[in-house]
């Protein structure tokens, strides 16, 4: 089983500001980082009342410029906190759970988890797709809400996945489910030549004329697997990604679905190396 960053070591590494604050540090510029001004190695050190560091001759070094933590009042190693929560959870943190563990406001809340999603987004990236891939879409929300002049309904939001079989996935905000939609985004993001798993959707029938070996099953007609022909792994991102969304935040707006999407396609992908999943995106700043 593949080891994960537990509670206790995160607290072992960062039980200060100061200590977070050091790692930011030593990440951004490394231990013998030279003075942009004076050209000095090694002789920065941490100012008393700020989050900066300081050489000999007065050059001052801020390690969150430039980050989703500059401007920020929140705690250095609140957000490191949260970060942890992010990376070690399958379904997601609300920012309702953010507020009652981090101590701050809903609307601080809101903002920290949103920022380190589009942070998970950027650094998981997509990368193209190659030999066996499956290629299915969903429908993501529905809510019925309002009072007044009568109930409102969200509109489903179409959500494209297209998934190397033991390997990364990448996600898209569909208008529709036409070929002449679909078939961009896979050409783009998955190499000529690799096998297409889909299901009977007339918009795949296609591919084959673009240089993929496309094959399919029936759902209408109950065939999910026919040899290593199936969409089932595509299907078992979609059921983690809804129970999540059902179980932990209960309504995605469509406006911010981008973001959660970006969130879950970067722990699926590293799903296999849990313990990188803290580290990559602390590294990455």
């Amino acid at each position: 089983m593949a080891k994960t960053l537990t509670i206790q070591d995160f607290f072992e590494r960062f039980p200060s500001e100061d200590a977070c604050l050091n790692h930011l540090m030593e990440l951004r510029y490394g231990a013998d980082f030279p003075c942009p001004k004076c050209g000095e190695i090694g002789k920065f050190r941490k100012l008393a009342k700020h989050p900066a560091y300081t050489c000999n001759c007065g050059h001052h070094v801020h390690p969150m410029k430039e980050t989703i933590f500059e401007s920020s009042h929140t705690p250095l190693v609140k957000w490191f906190y949260a970060i942890y929560l992010f990376t070690t959870t399958r379904h997601g943190v609300a920012a309702k759970e953010l507020q009652r563990q981090l101590g701050v406001s809903y609307p601080t809340a809101f903002r920290m988890a949103h920022l380190i999603r589009a942070h998970m987004a950027g650094v998981d990236g997509d990368p193209p797709l190659g030999g066996s891939v499956e290629v299915d879409e969903t429908f993501i929300g529905g809510k019925v809400r309002g009072q007044g002049q009568g109930p409102h309904q969200d509109k489903k939001t179409i959500v494209m996945g297209m998934v190397e079989r033991r390997g990364d996935l990448i996600t898209r905000i569909v208008p529709n489910v036409r070929r002449e939609t679909l078939e961009p985004h896979i050409f783009d993001n998955v190499a000529p030549g690799s096998i297409i798993n889909t299901d009977e959707l007339h918009s795949y029938k296609r591919l084959h004329e673009a240089g993929y070996d496309h094959r399919s099953v029936n759902h209408a007609a109950k065939e999910y697997v026919r040899g290593n022909v199936h969409t089932n792994t595509i299907e078992g991102f979609w059921s983690i990604l809804k129970r999540s969304i059902a179980g932990t935040h209960v309504h995605v707006s469509p406006k911010y679905l981008h973001r959660y999407l970006g969130e879950f396609e970067y722990r699926w992908n590293l799903r296999k190396s849990p313990l990188e999943m803290f580290e990559r995106l602390v590294a990455s700043f």
